[in-house]
């Protein structure tokens, strides 16, 4: 750890914590997602009538349930690829 500079060492930081991000990023708002599309096919179950009405809410909330993941993998990707914090405590 001592002959590391500070800059592979932020990068390895970086590389864990986006790895760690992506894990998390995903699986939280898959679990949602599915328990969202459990509770909207149960009361189709129920409300046969109600389906289009809840069918429609669902795929909006769903749609907006996913730019939770879309906006996790933008982060890690910049934090991959452009990396701020170099330029930022290393100026570069």
């Amino acid at each position: 750890m001592e002959n590391l500079s500070p800059e592979v060492l932020i990068f390895i930081v970086t590389t864990i914590v986006c790895g760690v991000a992506i894990m998390i990023g995903t699986m939280v708002p898959t679990w949602v997602q599915g328990k969202a599309a459990e509770k909207a096919l149960e009361g189709m179950a129920r409300q046969p009538d109600a389906a289009p009405q809840l069918r429609t809410a669902m795929l909006i909330s769903m749609a907006l349930m996913e730019t939770a993941s879309i906006y996790v993998l933008l982060v890690v990707l910049v934090l991959l690829f452009a990396n701020p914090l170099i330029t930022r405590f290393f100026g570069g």
